[in-house]
């Protein structure tokens, strides 16, 4: 009986171990310092790559999977008769969404649904779990679509950075571009708000910033009555990820996912990021 196959963009920023258990297939981007290319999650990993950033004088750039790259993934996923759901981060940030559109129209004897989750790395982590899940609970394709819409509709993605200069400069930075000018001692809290990155708060101190993520959760659930399900990010900034992590579990429904950002979004957040997608579940 035909199932369901996952393929998702490399921001979703899934630990390796996670993709070949689950079968989802990854169709990656690529991180680019000067004429040397690197696709993500292949060539180098997280903890490599901020290091590598730390020490280069230029800042690394990103590119796109080309339609090509993934027909070939749904071709691979499609191959025994299987519908093919495949995320993507958000197009409002890339145009890796209207790559995998194209990819599909080349394949109309295949199902594939193409979905834009309108956000990126932590969040998009997150619904692809949700979609694993509603998957190995029993459901079909259009459950599987039915779930990822859900938490879509119902997730909160907030994240803080070192610097805005980096999403500045990759021109990520959407209405959070206000917070250009602010002083120094200023720390922002931003949030993606369909699919782009928004101002959500400032504050005066990185453990501030830490704390207003976390509160974000602990209102939410507290004033539903309901616990979360949550998914923590960090690029090179472990002990604040375990420690934001810590803080937001009492409320969560299971233990929070702590995982590294990866290449691709690192690139435009910058060594320092620390985020946090939650939606509510009971």
């Amino acid at each position: 009986m035909p199932g369901v196959r996952l393929v998702a963009d490399s921001t979703a920023d899934l630990e390796p171990d996670y993709r070949a258990a689950k079968g989802i297939l990854t169709v990656p981007l690529k991180v680019i310092f000067g004429d040397e290319v690197l696709v993500d999650g292949v060539d180098i990993d997280a903890p490599a790559f901020f290091a590598r950033m730390r020490a280069s004088e230029r800042n690394p750039t990103t590119s796109q999977p080309t339609p090509a790259e993934f027909e070939a993934a749904f071709r691979d996923a499609g191959t025994a008769g299987d519908t093919v759901i495949c995320t993507t981060l958000s197009g409002e940030m890339s145009g890796t969404h209207d790559a995998a559109v194209s990819a599909r129209e080349a394949l109309p004897d295949l199902d594939i649904r193409v979905i834009d989750t309108r956000t990126v790395s932590v969040g998009h982590y997150a619904i692809v779990k949700a979609a694993v899940g509603r998957r190995e609970a029993g459901g079909d394709a259009d459950a599987v679509v039915a779930e990822i819409e859900a938490v879509m509709r119902a997730q909160r993605c907030v994240f803080t950075v070192a610097t805005l200069e980096y999403l500045r400069r990759g021109g990520r930075i959407g209405g959070a571009r206000a917070l250009l000018g602010s002083v120094l001692n200023i720390k922002p809290v931003l949030q993606v708000l369909d699919g782009r990155i928004e101002q959500h708060d400032r504050v005066r101190t990185n453990q501030r910033a830490l704390e207003r993520i976390g509160d974000e959760l602990i209102s939410a659930a507290g004033e539903a009555g309901r616990r979360a399900a949550a998914v923590v990010a960090h690029a090179d900034r472990a002990a604040d990820a375990a420690e934001l992590a810590a803080r937001i579990a009492p409320h969560c429904a299971r233990p929070p996912s702590v995982i590294w950002i990866g290449p691709v979004v690192g690139c435009h957040g910058g060594p320092g990021l620390v985020g946090m997608a939650f939606h509510l579940v009971d």
